[in-house]
């Protein structure tokens, strides 16, 4: 079968190259890859309806077509369900295009492209090349095709090969009047409003000197002919660039024109998945914000107008290194030497460039900021390798102004290296940037501004619809009222940390920390007083935790700068603003804030460019010395990434490995790890976790006792799975019953370990004695039991319920996790969902009703009938006095009792 299509959305020029088609493969079937235009539709349901006969690809038998004719296109993600043909053995295809080439074009057994206005005009030129002759109609089509395509003859991409085939065409008759008619530039009113809305929406982007403007519009529903509009919008304001992004229904379109060469709109709208000329192109975007579209156009803009590559012209050389060997003492003497703030290190094996000798590979970058703090914990006699960063941004010697601005703004570095392959031949610093463009304040950066290592500039965005969306009334009234009192008080209100970051991501997190800048204390206990609710201050920290009245906890702090009088010491506080508050924190995703007051109510601050790393999953520290100061933070970036299903980034792992290697784990206070670790353990699959606490060679420090520190093998893994599901399990059935699901993970952990193991783990990491005792009881009866309960494969209900009673939820789940046979986790889960829960169908009251006086045999009746009842035997109450009558009788408790007033 033969098939002739053209791209979807189809114009006239498409239509008309494929009936011109027809004329050559008049076998062939005529199919739409997809939808056609609106003035193209009505073109074929007014004059062309009964010409031709145009099958539906649902009525096509893809996998039967021998050979594609495909005209007006050759990209293949534009003719639709169509591309699916591309896999037939044997497919020919034959291609007839105007468009230029274009890298994932398909390739044709037979290709007729030709740089010119239409694909008509190309196969006008092969009917007057064979003498074949036309109808009226059809002339008037392919004309149709060539006007609407040539913009009249206007468009720049109008060749005298186009002016030929319309001459042509008139010759065979072609109707100048349904031309007029439906390739129409009268714009109806809402045509008019339209337009009018798309200027207000315009606005103008210089790039590279170029004026470019992007004109943005949602509407609800579908609208044809917007390109006329973009035109006409084009022409009215003499906009040599415009693209426009058009939001319709749920589909985004991508509409541009461009009149100079600099700007080739083609090229950019293929990497939105579309096609067309340096002139005009269009693209339908899938999978995408409006936002998200602007950023990525904006992006492509910079990319595709080439700018003059200066990084040669404005970089600094030769360039002052240091071998990673050097000691941070060294590399701060060399900063010192030559008042700089960021040293490149390199290898200092040289080699020749250009007649000069330089250093032949970059390493990393060690700033002032970074050595300072080191040789404040006497580090300096480390080798710098061990604190620099790695994960640096170069650019090469052909980059342009933009190159550089994204650089400098986007990786926050005060230096970047500028490379020739391999070497490193100069760098470009801040100030060199600054001094290119101090005499165009307009286009200066407000981060290039900054003095400090990080960026202050806040990357703001109004989260108030998010927070609308996703949090209850209640919360958001609560943060209201935290801003309005801290208001009152001339204090500025944030909600900090992971609220933001679960936020953002759309989690669901109600741990609220507030940072105040002023006096966080003052603040807390004017809240708790408006809510009637109760504080605890702590003094030294500037924090405090305010307790409402039905029991939800605020964390409030004063906005603080924390530093460290030693590796792994506790924090000492000083006074700051926000963004030092955030500075301090672990990682740049949980480095963000919430404006509270009411006239910024939903703002995010982002110093950090948190917002990308959330974007990309990415857990990274905000200075290289993090580790070094609170070593807790390794198991808190294992843990968010496991939850989060992130990543830690290369240079942050390089920095836990540093840290791990220091062994700063023997300065450290206990609780504070196993709180992390705790939470860690408290997962429902803890297993990831441990396998990348082992990559980084923790086990050593967790649990030295265990020889050899323990190795996840087969057993280990087995185990943790166990433990792992039965966890889930407990929690899918929704008891009103605790359970430390962490002390499961750990004895799990602990399973092929004495109880001395055990105790040393506890006394390790400080853990109260209350639960160090629970875990040494479910330890111990859970082990007994498991081993009794291999003996005994066939136990009656009441034989386990009597087993299995005095262990904790802990012991039982732990319980589960070591057993070796199916059986034995059954029994569990019938004690825990059926027996553990059963109330015995008597009581002592109604023993005594039926003469039974009190005693220790009331003990003796009801168990009895209690282990008959979890057997099944007895289902009523009638059915439990029945038993007791039968077996146990009232004198015999008189007689006792005669026998004990005797005795006295």
């Amino acid at each position: 079968m033969d098939v002739i299509t053209t791209h979807i959305n189809a114009d006239f020029d498409g239509l008309a190259a494929m009936v011109a088609a027809k004329k050559l493969y008049p076998e062939a079937e005529l199919v739409f890859a997809g939808s056609q235009e609106k003035n193209l539709r009505d073109f074929l349901a007014q004059e062309f309806c009964n010409i031709y006969d145009f099958k539906k690809i649902k009525h096509i038998d893809l996998a039967a077509v021998s050979r594609l004719i495909v005209v007006d296109t050759r990209h293949p993600g534009r003719i639709g369900r169509l591309r699916e043909c591309l896999k037939n053995p044997g497919l020919e295809i034959h291609l007839y295009d105007h468009h230029p080439d274009a890298p994932d074009d398909l390739k044709g057994t037979v290709e007729i492209v030709k740089a010119i206005g239409s694909t008509t005009s190309i196969f006008t030129e092969i009917f007057q090349e064979k003498h074949i002759r036309i109808s009226e109609d059809e002339a008037t089509l392919m004309a149709l095709g060539i006007y609407e395509d040539t913009g009249f003859f206007l468009h720049s991409t109008t060749t005298p090969a186009d002016l030929k085939a319309a001459s042509w065409l008139l010759e065979q008759q072609a109707n100048l009047d349904v031309v007029t008619q439906f390739v129409s530039h009268e714009l109806s009113a809402d045509q008019i409003s339209l337009l009018g809305r798309l200027h207000q929406q315009a606005r103008t982007y210089t790039i590279q000197s170029i004026d470019v403007v992007i004109a943005k519009l949602t509407l609800p529903e579908y609208i044809d002919g917007f390109a006329v509009l973009i035109r006409r919008l084009m022409v009215m304001e003499n906009i040599n660039v415009l693209f426009g992004l058009i939001c319709m229904g749920e589909r985004m379109y991508l509409i541009a024109r461009s009149r100079i060469p600099e700007v080739n709109v083609g090229h950019i709208a293929r990497e939105f998945g579309g096609g067309g000329h340096a002139s005009a192109a269009s693209a339908t975007i899938r999978d995408m914000t409006l936002f998200e579209a602007e950023e990525k156009l904006i992006g492509l803009l910079h990319r595709y107008i080439k700018p003059k590559a200066i990084a040669g012209e404005i970089m600094s050389a030769p360039v002052l290194t240091i071998p990673p060997e050097t000691s941070i003492d060294e590399a701060n003497t060399v900063l010192t030497r030559y008042n700089i703030t960021v040293l490149p290190v390199a290898r200092h094996s040289p080699a020749e460039h250009g007649g000069k000798i330089l250093p032949s590979g970059l390493l990393g970058m060690i700033s002032r900021r970074v050595v300072e703090k080191a040789i404040f914990h006497k580090l300096g006699h480390l080798p710098v390798s061990e604190y620099m960063t790695t994960e640096i941004a170069t650019l090469p010697v052909t980059a342009t102004l933009a190159d550089i601005q994204e650089q400098i703004i986007e990786h926050r570095q005060r230096l970047i290296p500028v490379m020739d392959g391999e070497q490193l031949i100069g760098v470009i610093t801040r100030t060199d940037l600054l001094n290119l463009l101090v005499n165009d304040p307009a286009h200066l950066p407000k981060n290039l501004l900054q003095e400090d290592e990080h960026p202050s500039v806040e990357r703001t965005r109004n989260l108030s619809a998010l927070i609308s969306d996703n949090l209850k009334k209640d919360i958001i009234l609560l943060l209201r009222n935290v801003g309005e009192i801290a208001d009152s008080l001339g204090y500025d209100a944030f909600v900090v940390g992971g609220f933001v970051r679960d936020l953002l991501l759309q989690v669901k997190n109600l741990d609220i920390d507030i940072v105040i800048e002023g006096d966080g204390i003052r603040f807390a206990k004017e809240l708790a007083r408006y809510h009637k609710g109760t504080v605890r201050t702590h003094e030294k920290f500037g924090t405090a935790t305010v307790i409402l009245p039905d029991d939800r906890r605020i964390d409030v702090a004063t906005a603080r700068l924390e530093y460290y009088e030693y590796p792994a010491a506790m924090p000492t506080v000083e006074l700051s603003s926000i963004k030092l508050d955030l500075y301090r924190r672990d990682f740049t995703i949980n480095a963000m804030a919430i404006h509270l007051n009411p006239d910024r109510f939903g703002v995010l601050v982002d110093f950090f460019n948190s917002q990308n790393d959330l974007k990309e999953r990415r857990i990274q520290v905000l200075h290289n010395l993090s580790f070094v100061e609170d070593p807790t933070r390794i198991f808190r970036a294992i843990r968010f990434e496991q939850r989060l299903d992130f990543h830690i980034t290369p240079h942050t792992k390089k920095l836990i490995k540093n840290a791990v290697r220091m062994n700063l784990f023997d300065r450290f206070s206990g609780a504070r790890f196993f709180g992390e670790l705790k939470q860690i353990l408290s997962e429902d699959n803890p297993l990831p976790a441990l396998r990348r606490m082992n990559e980084f060679s923790l086990f050593p420090f967790l649990w030295p006792d265990l020889r050899p520190n323990l190795k996840i093998d087969r057993r280990f893994i087995h185990v943790m799975t166990q433990a792992g599901r039965a966890v889930s399990w407990f929690r899918l059935l929704y008891l009103n019953t605790p359970c430390a699901f962490w002390a499961v993970a750990v004895l799990a952990i602990m399973s092929r370990s004495r109880v001395r193991e055990l105790i040393n783990f506890c006394d390790r990491f400080e853990i109260p004695a209350k639960q160090t005792k629970l875990l040494i009881r479910q330890k111990t009866e859970g082990e007994r039991i498991a081993r009794e309960m291999l003996r005994r494969p066939f136990m009656k209900p009441s034989e386990i319920y009597w087993l299995l009673l005095d262990l904790d939820n802990v012991g039982l789940l732990y319980l589960m996790a070591i057993a070796r046979k199916k059986y034995i986790q059954k029994a569990v889960s019938l004690f825990v969902t059926a027996l553990r829960e059963t109330v015995p169908l008597i009581s002592g009251r109604d023993l005594q009703e039926l003469g039974y006086l009190p005693g220790p045999q009331f003990r003796t009746i009801i168990n009895h009938v209690l282990e008959n009842q979890l057997n099944g035997i007895l289902q009523t109450k009638e059915d439990a006095l029945a038993l007791v009558k039968q077996n146990y009788h009232p004198y015999q408790s008189k007689e006792n009792e005669a026998r004990e007033k005797a005795r006295r």
